[in-house]
């Protein structure tokens, strides 16, 4: 194998991950503000990487109580649609399923994991914009 071909292989590799869009019905989304690279301090939907063994509804619920203490079944996640449009992150390759889902208002929140803050903005006042296509992730959940 000649270099060129090493590192073809290596930047083909498509990474999977699963976000979810947590809203309420008063209106208000769920964001994390992000506390590593890419996209530090950055304001993103919650979620990550598929563990070996799961499926991306599961992971899903679980980077969701992860990372905001929010628990939700996986069977309550209404599936959006997968993104994986090449340079969506600048990691690398990675293709998510975006994942929706509707709690109380007032739900409890409490940052971990991979986020600096957790927090509930009006969707008509969200902080810039999102990280990532997150931005199309949201529209998407929103219109549905």
């Amino acid at each position: 194998m000649t270099g060129h071909e090493t590192k073809t292989a290596e930047t083909s590799e498509i990474r999977h991950t699963a976000d979810v869009v947590v809203l309420t019905p008063d209106g208000d989304v769920l964001l994390i503000e992000r506390d590593w690279p890419p996209y530090k301090g950055a304001w993103a939907l919650p979620g990550g990487h598929v563990d070996p063994g799961e499926s991306s509804r599961e992971a899903a619920a679980r980077e969701l109580e992860e990372e905001t203490g929010v628990r939700v079944s996986a069977d309550d996640l209404r599936e959006i649609g997968t993104w994986d449009q090449p340079g969506r992150d600048p990691r690398g390759r990675y293709s998510t399923d975006a994942y929706a889902v509707i709690v109380p208002a007032g739900t409890q929140i409490t940052a971990g994991d991979d986020a600096r803050i957790a927090r509930w903005w009006p969707l008509n006042n969200l902080p810039g914009q999102p990280a990532f296509d997150h931005a199309d992730i949201l529209r998407a959940a929103v219109s549905a």
